[in-house]
């Protein structure tokens, strides 16, 4: 059990070019949300929504606002860097099965947060923890995930009807795919190199690595 949790972990990838648009299995989805409200949250309020966004009018809509954004991204870069990201495919929008908008509601158990009175962003952290239980979820399940952010929180909140104040955090593309990448993409297409363990190590104080 132990060897399969960590094989999860490591199989995990972000996922954009490898949908196949095959249906999904409700069950499986409903064990996917299940694991994701089974999140740790502060003060137990579960901060999160999911909106599940199949509508292909929709999620057009999303895809050409995400491409729009690529392209400014594009523009910011340098020639070299430029070269590399338009290799580089930042979405599966139309190619997965389901789009999944998490969200973040603040005033959920205001005023009295217990545990967010010193730290006010402890409810983000909570709605990230149910991202990834989602996603390790859908790995478990043979499933991909895609996590899109290149995008304008106002423009999603606005497509999708997320009343004011509240935050869309992340849409998830989900579905099928044909394979999960050994290297991430980033990696592969050398955009980054992964950065090892052992420089993300301090000992009792934070110390700066050569």
């Amino acid at each position: 059990m132990i060897d399969a949790f960590y094989e999860v972990l490591n199989r995990r990838r972000d996922v954009r070019a490898e949908f196949t648009g095959e249906p999904l299995d409700p069950a499986a989805l409903d064990r996917i949300l299940a694991a994701a409200h089974a999140a740790p949250s502060v003060g137990l309020t579960q901060p999160w929504d999911f909106v599940l966004v199949a509508d292909p009018v929709t999620r057009q809509a999303f895809a050409d606002h995400v491409q729009s954004e690529r392209a400014v991204f594009a523009g910011s870069l340098d020639e070299s860097r430029a070269g590399t990201f338009s290799r580089i495919k930042i979405e599966g929008v139309m190619e997965s099965s389901l789009g999944i908008v998490v969200t973040y509601d603040p005033a959920r158990g205001s005023p009295a947060v217990l545990g967010r009175h010193a730290i006010a962003d402890a409810g983000l952290y909570s709605v990230c923890l149910a991202i990834q239980n989602l996603w390790l979820a859908a790995t478990a399940e043979d499933l991909g995930v895609g996590w899109v952010s290149f995008y304008r929180e106002a423009f999603l909140a606005d497509l999708v009807g997320i009343p004011e104040g509240i935050r869309p955090v992340a849409w998830l593309c989900l579905g099928p795919v044909s394979e999960l990448a050994t290297v991430p993409d980033l990696e592969r297409h050398g955009w980054r190199d992964r950065r090892p363990l052992a420089a993300a190590v301090h000992h009792e104080r934070f110390t700066p690595h050569a």
